[in-house]
């Protein structure tokens, strides 16, 4: 995956490294960090566009995140796609889990699905809740999963 910045500049090291090297700087400026990935996705057409960040919030300070943008092409029901979203957002999650422990980062994960039965995303809200819980992440659905329906949201 590619990683960038908000304003474009691209990550060059691994992932791993950028947010190591990002929670040792925001901890010399005094900050407490809390790590929150999420992933959002769109349809057009038949190419289903997928973003997902990492959202670094600094208690009482504000926030900034890490961009990845993908395009799948294959067919999927709406049941797979928000499979599909949360699997990207564990997937990140599991690779950084260790290094947030050692640096006593909080970490939720975000998946944008609705907890209103009206809503089409919520046929996958049992399913991806059992997915993050079983994996040992902190869980967080709509309203209160900003970090995919918010910041993901608007990086498509």
């Amino acid at each position: 995956m590619n990683w960038r910045r908000l304003n474009g500049q691209k990550i060059e090291a691994s992932i791993k490294d950028a947010v190591e090297k990002t929670i040792l700087k925001e901890s010399e400026l005094g900050h407490k960090l809390k790590v929150c990935i999420g992933t959002d996705s769109q349809v057009r057409g038949s190419v289903t566009e997928f973003a997902t960040v990492i959202v670094f919030l600094r208690e009482k300070k504000g926030g900034f995140m890490f961009i990845s943008n993908y395009k799948m092409t294959k067919p999927m029901s709406i049941r797979e796609r928000m499979i599909t979203e949360v699997a990207k957002s564990v997937e990140i999650s599991y690779h950084l889990c260790d290094l947030l422990d050692r640096y006593d980062v909080a970490l939720e994960v975000h998946a944008d699905i609705n907890t209103d039965p009206h809503f089409k995303s919520n046929t996958a809200l049992s399913e991806a809740m059992g997915y993050i819980l079983g994996m040992g992440f902190v869980f967080k659905a709509k309203p209160n999963a900003f970090a995919s329906s918010s910041c993901a949201d608007k990086m498509i």
